[in-house]
């Protein structure tokens, strides 16, 4: 064969739709299974930075969600009393990392992926296990409502708990409890001016930022036992944060139960050993899940769908191109949320105390921690697909 003619994605998130595209464009026949009966997204927003951003691009996605970007002014790291820790703005994130930072709806990211797949690629409420993950010899193949699909690449998007992933590799641990739980909300705050922020308390971290439909999105961490649900979460919040500064208690005012979303954090602590096996690969999530205190998991899954696409013909090399990257953001994504989650009264003030410090003598500590990951391009020249290269083998 010349190229994998068929492909397979496992999951309608924003890392499988991407891949499904990018997929599509280089002229595949391309099917997404996805179990939920919609596409609508868990979750509230989504940050991009300019790695991700660069990602779409490839796909001619890009120009379109930086359309989209509406932090302007300062913002950075405050305390609970709303005190500045760190300052930065829209302006300087630009000019270090080449271009903005953009933050908006899941929803509307998902639907502008899903537009541009041909009618009927999608599946809604198409459970799907992976039966095969065949070889040089064989296709793999997926079983989804008492059919099996065919396919010469099967791409594993399926999440945190990704059952592909156990599949490929059954003596992985897989994820574990990160230690903390998170709220989200996306609501219109009616006069609420502000600057876009992210607090950091004891083992409690709050964020509020404007999104360009108006509206705003804000999101809250602690560190707590898992499993743990509240009969009312915008109370269980007020309990937490209502003493915290402006514009927090107006965000919760504004707030109803309904609005908030709360998920455990888990992560993937022991790296796998490869992202593919056969003629299946792992991305986003499945691949490398990892608490979201750098705001990366989605943009490293956009990365990874490029990528791939990229090496379709070629599985190892895609391994090679990803799995130190990620393992690396992922590492550095555990250090900051133990530093952003201290629970220890005398280490937050020295914590609070450096931050502010290093602020003063160059960048906002915000900026400097997306060094060496806003800063990632994708690959220029496309790889070739030949008969001597299929799927998964070389």
């Amino acid at each position: 064969m010349t190229q994998p003619g068929q492909a397979v994605v496992i999951g309608g998130g924003i890392g499988g739709l991407t891949a499904a595209v990018a997929l599509h464009q280089r002229g595949l026949r391309v099917t997404v299974l996805e179990r939920a009966p919609s596409l609508e997204p868990v979750g509230a927003a989504i940050s991009l930075a300019p790695n991700s951003l660069r990602a779409l691009d490839a796909i001619g996605l890009g120009d379109e969600i930086r359309d989209l970007a509406a932090w302007s002014g300062d913002g950075g790291l405050r305390a609970p009393s709303g005190r500045w820790l760190s300052r930065s703005s829209a302006e300087a994130a630009a000019e270090r990392f080449g271009g903005p930072l953009v933050l908006l709806p899941r929803a509307t990211l998902i639907a502008s992926l899903a537009s541009r797949l041909p009618p009927g690629t999608i599946r809604t409420d198409a459970a799907a296990t992976l039966a095969d993950s065949g070889g040089t010899d064989r296709p793999a193949r997926v079983s989804t409502h008492g059919r099996v699909l065919e396919a010469d690449l099967v791409v594993g998007a399926d999440g945190i708990r990704s059952a592909v992933r156990k599949a490929l590799f059954p003596a992985h641990p897989g994820a574990v409890y990160s230690g903390f739980t998170t709220w989200r909300i996306v609501i219109p705050v009616p006069g609420a001016e502000f600057a876009s922020h992210e607090t950091w308390g004891r083992g409690r971290i709050w964020g509020t930022h404007p999104l360009k439909d108006g509206r705003v999105y804000a999101y809250a961490a602690a560190v707590t036992p898992a499993g743990g649900h509240a009969p009312d979460e915008r109370a269980e919040l007020l309990s937490r944060f209502g003493d915290w500064h402006h514009p927090i208690p107006a965000v919760l005012a504004a707030a109803r139960p309904e609005d908030v979303l709360r998920h455990d954090v888990h992560h993937i602590t022991a790296p796998l050993p490869a992202y593919h096996h056969g003629r299946v690969a792992l991305l986003g999530d499945a691949a490398h899940a990892m608490p979201p205190t750098l705001g990366q998991g989605g943009n490293l899954a956009i990365e990874d769908a490029i990528v791939l696409a990229h090496h379709r013909c070629d599985l190892p090399a895609y391994t090679a191109a990803r799995l130190p990257r990620t393992t690396a953001v992922a590492r550095r994504a555990v250090r900051v949320a133990r530093l952003n989650l201290m629970t220890n009264r005398a280490a937050i003030a020295v914590r609070d105390t450096a931050m502010a410090t290093l602020s003063k003598a160059g960048p906002a500590l915000f900026l400097r921690g997306f060094d060496d990951i806003a800063d990632w391009r994708p690959p220029r020249a496309d790889a070739v697909c030949s008969e001597q290269t299929p799927a998964g083998n070389r």
